[in-house]
Order: C-alpha cells, then structure tokens, then sequence
C-alpha cells in the first residue's frame, strides 16, 4: 500500500470521529469507547504515578471508581498513597501492571513526569485500556501524534489534564468566539512569567541510587545514565521536561485552539496544503536546559473562512518589552469598571488578570481575556459587553466542572457526553504547542506540515520532533 493511500485512510479514519457545525466549526466528538458497562457502574482504574501531582487522583478517583492498582517507581514520594490504601495491589513497573492485571483494569490515569507520558499511556491503550493523561500530553511531537493514533485505534475512551476545558465559562467563552462577539480575532497573546532554567550544563559525576528509587524505571525511555539528584528536577532539562509552554501554555492555549478553529488544519485537504510558521526570539540559545525567557510567534494560516492569526507565546516576564504590552493588554483600569452578568463585582482589575499566566485575544470589536487555566473568562472593554451573560454554555455540552468524572462518563459508553480534551484534539493541540521548544533552538523561521507531521524547511529541526528511545522501549 503507498504511502499516499495510508494517508487518506488514516484521515478519513480520524473524520469519522469529527464533525463540523454549520459555521463550519469543527466539534469535538470522542471515539466512543468499545467496551460496554451499565451507566452506574464504577470503573476499575489504575493509577501509574501517585506522588506529587499523581496524589491528587489518590485523593479523588476513589470517589469516583474502583481504584485497583497503584504504580509508582519512588516510593519515597508514593508513600502517602500506600499508607492510605494498604489494599491496593502496588506496582514499580506499569508494564507489568498491565500484564499481571489486565482484565481487571478498564482504565489508567498517569501522572507521571513528562518523559514518560506517552509510553505509559500508549501501552495501557494497546492494552484496550481506556487513558487519562496529566498534562502535557507527552514530551514530543511525535509522541503526540501517536497517542491520536493509537487511541482512535483502540477506540478508548482518553483525556487529557488541563481542567479548564472543564469550566463553564471555557465553554461560554467558545461559543462566544465562534458566534462573532469579538469580530475578527487576528492576534492572540499568551503568556507565562516562569520562565526557564537556562542550565548550562548537564549533571555531572555520580551519586549514590536511593534505596527507594529504581532509577532504571524512573529514565524509562529516555537513554541510560549515572544517576545524579538533579535529574529528578527533570522539569528543567530537555531531555525530560516540556518547560513552561508545556507546563502552563497545555492550560492557557486550549480556548484559542478550540474557538479558532486551528484543529481543522490537521483534518485539511491535502490540496490545501495548510503550513503553521514558528519563529522564537530567545535569552540564548540552549539546548540543554530552556532559556530564561522567550518568545514565539505562531503564523496561523486561514482556517475556512476565519482569517489567518498570530499567537504571541511569551514566557519570562523578563522578556524585553513584555511589561508595557501586558500593561497595554490588560492594564487600563476603565477597561474592568462595569463588570459583567455572573462575574465578581471586585473592583481592583488584579482580582481579574494575573502578570503570572493569562490569555488575551484581540478581536476588532472587543478583547476576551482569560486566566492561566482557562478557567475563567472577561469580555473587555467591560462596558461594551455588560449585557454578555459569560457564565455558561447555551448551546455546548456542559461539563461536570473537572476533567476525570467527564473521562469516566465517556469511558463508560456514554454516547450523549463528550471528554473536550481527548486526544483527538490534545495530540494535535501538543504538536502545535511543541514546536515552541523546538523553534528555541534555532534561529530561523520553521514551517510545519500539520497533515504529515514534518517541518517542511529545516531537516536539523525537523529531526527533533522525535526524542530518541533506547532499546526496549518503543512507541
């Protein structure tokens, strides 16, 4: 079979789970779930990763399902969850997991650090088991655009972490979009003022392996190494971290991806030949560690008959000339004077935006400002749109408020409900945001083929949409 063919079945195999609305929106329908089960019955769930941000489903999934195994390669962080639940058979190794288990688990959350993401929940759905995946996604492109693959394969039910996808106003604040209450929207700003590391070197030397960790299963895929603490802060490095736009803009881009339609450019005719052009401006170059502040530009091509867009991702409030354009974004007091229907009656314009993390799109007739989880949403200036109720959908599905209930509703079969960030959408989702930290590393403008997964213009960089995997572990 050519390649050619391969690729028109593979896309029309992605449609069947997609559809578009009459303004030629394109709405989110998850693959539904192959598996049956009566509409009360709890799931059996796994959790693989259960310190850190993995003790928060510890906490909550039990509420929700039957939580039947817990994964964990440090014990030392995992022991909060063992001292809770004694009963529940604990593994170091998913794999295993999976193969010891497998009947008895429906499905598996991770919660994991970056880096192993993708293989943990591509095995669990190869598995038939149904995923749920903090975020981000995954550590790469490629990864990204497996986890879509392997889902619509399996048919199992997936979501991704980002809970504001979750809100109410999230939801409000797309139809808003999508029904013209902004006008045009030709430019967006996303931010962050973490910034990076900006390691310079590497760990060097050795150090002692804890008696609690396996170092061998906490690299995972990621290639071999002497074990050295400052690894375990992997956020900071490249080789096992996403930095801030994986951290943070997998949160505060999701609206704007969702409202302008961009998800469509993956579901494009070939003939349309749709390219997303990426360029950074950075503190420095590093490709060990990720820079103290950087900023991107996204060239959104035309999506139907929405106009091309921009997205500025800022990360560092550092950056040169962040402060002044934040303050000229979100900064004049007037702009938050008449507060909307359902939202705070907080005068001071801090209750509202954040100089750590938010998201503004500029529309010819007005601006939606939104929080670093997308959570929430302002229209401005306040007194054009007094009489905009922002508080809930009208017409969207409405959402239980958090991610995993939403995820277990569809894994369970449920036909009218819908996970608004599965990987349908995320996987995609995360190759956009993904090229940032590859854009970084150059300095030169990088156009990206979103229907085969390639920068089109610079072979150095298209060879970093895939992390190198060592041997025995593959996607």
């Amino acid at each position: 079979m050519g390649e050619t063919t391969k690729r028109n079945i593979t896309r029309r195999s992605v449609l069947k789970g997609l559809a578009w609305s009459a303004s030629g929106f394109l709405i989110l329908n998850d693959a539904r779930s192959a598996h049956s089960y009566a509409a009360n019955d709890k799931l059996n769930i796994a959790l693989i990763g259960v310190g850190g941000r993995g003790k928060w489903y510890v906490d909550v999934i039990p509420r929700q399902a039957n939580v039947v195994a817990f994964c964990d390669v440090n014990e030392s962080r995992a022991t909060a969850a063992y001292r809770e639940h004694p009963e529940v058979p604990k593994f170091q190794d998913f794999r295993e997991m999976l193969d010891k288990l497998d009947k008895q688990i429906d499905g598996a959350i991770v919660a994991t650090p970056d880096h192993t993401h993708a293989i943990a929940a591509v095995t669990a759905m190869k598995a038939g088991k149904h995923a749920f995946v903090e975020k981000p996604l995954c550590g790469s492109i490629h990864e990204a655009r497996t986890l879509r693959q392997v889902a619509q394969q399996h048919k199992v039910a997936t979501q991704m972490g980002n809970q504001g996808s979750s809100g109410a106003q999230f939801r409000r604040g797309v139809e808003l979009i999508q029904d013209g209450v902004l006008g045009e929207v030709r430019e967006v700003y996303i931010w962050n003022s973490g910034g990076g590391a900006d390691r310079e070197d590497p760990p060097q030397g050795e150090q002692a392996i804890p008696p609690y960790l396996n170092w061998d299963l906490w690299l995972g895929p990621v290639k071999s190494r002497p074990f050295h603490a400052s690894w375990l802060g992997w956020s900071q490095w490249r080789e096992f971290g996403t930095g801030q736009i994986g951290m943070w803009a997998s949160h505060t881009s999701y609206l704007t991806f969702l409202a302008l339609n961009i998800l469509s450019l993956w579901h494009a005719e070939p003939s349309a030949r749709p390219r997303i052009k990426v360029r950074a401006e950075v503190s420095g170059i590093n490709r060990v560690s990720f820079p103290r502040w950087e900023k991107v530009d996204f060239q959104i091509p035309a999506r139907g008959d929405l106009p091309p867009v921009t997205i500025h991702w800022v990360n560092g409030g550092a950056a040169p000339g962040w402060k002044e354009k934040l303050e000229e974004l979100v900064g004049d007091p007037a702009d938050w004077d008449a507060p909307q229907d359902g939202q705070s009656q907080e005068g001071d314009k801090k209750q509202k935006w954040s100089e750590f993390a938010g998201a503004v799109l500029l529309g010819s007739q007005g601006r939606l400002h939104s929080t670093g989880h997308n959570y929430t949403i302002d229209l401005l200036p306040a007194k054009q749109f007094v009489d905009v109720d922002v508080r809930a959908p009208k017409r969207l599905t409405n959402s239980h408020g958090m991610p995993e209930p939403d995820w277990l509703r569809v894994a369970r079969g449920d036909n009218h409900w819908t996970a608004w960030s599965s990987f349908s959408s995320t996987g995609p989702y995360m190759e956009m945001l993904l090229l940032a930290n590859v854009a970084t590393q150059f300095d030169e403008e990088l156009e990206y083929d979103p229907l085969e997964g390639k920068i089109v213009n610079h072979a150095e960089a298209d060879a970093l949409l895939r992390r190198p995997y060592r041997e025995g572990w593959t996607l």
